[in-house]
């Protein structure tokens, strides 16, 4: 055998091995002796017969707390989205606009819009509700992207490594 050869049978032989390999299937077979299972009911609910249609219990669970959502309160071009009035007493009484309402610099929009295809707020007001916890202070990660760290305003102010 050549050396060319050799290597061609190696490789056909690699494909193969990564093709059995990889090959999973993604949804289970159902064997064919097994009835479906029928659902087991609590105590306190009678069994709905088969034709029923499905009924809401008497006593429904508590709704859901909202929490309220995180508010932009100056964009990436240093406009002031959100006003006093909506944000909280305490943290409204915290808050100097002249401060907050700065732009990113043009190179650091145009940074941004390539790094990231978008220009992300400057400040936010997170509900106590989103808001995690490190060693390092609270923070709140927007758009799954964005670091939002909070200051001694209240407010959450972005990560200055997107745009230094």
């Amino acid at each position: 055998m050549t050396g060319t050869m050799k290597r061609t049978v190696v490789l056909l032989g690699f494909a193969i091995l990564a093709a059995v390999g990889c090959h999973r299937k993604t949804v289970p077979s159902v064997p064919s002796g097994n009835k479906a299972i029928p659902p087991v009911a609590s105590p306190e609910q009678p069994i709905p017969s088969p034709g029923a249609t499905p009924s809401l219990p008497a006593n429904p669970a508590a709704p859901p707390v909202i929490l309220g959502s995180p508010m932009i309160i100056v964009d990436g071009s240093g406009n002031i989205v959100t006003p006093k009035d909506k944000l909280p007493p305490d943290v409204a009484a915290k808050v100097h606009y002249a401060s907050l309402a700065r732009s990113f610099t043009p190179a650091q929009k145009k940074n941004l819009v390539y790094r990231y295809k978008m220009i992300p707020p400057k400040v936010l007001y997170v509900p106590e509700g989103y808001v995690l916890k490190s060693a390092r202070g609270k923070y709140i990660v927007y758009r799954k992207k964005f670091w939002y760290w909070q200051k001694a305003d209240g407010l959450f102010h972005l990560d200055p490594t997107y745009y230094q």
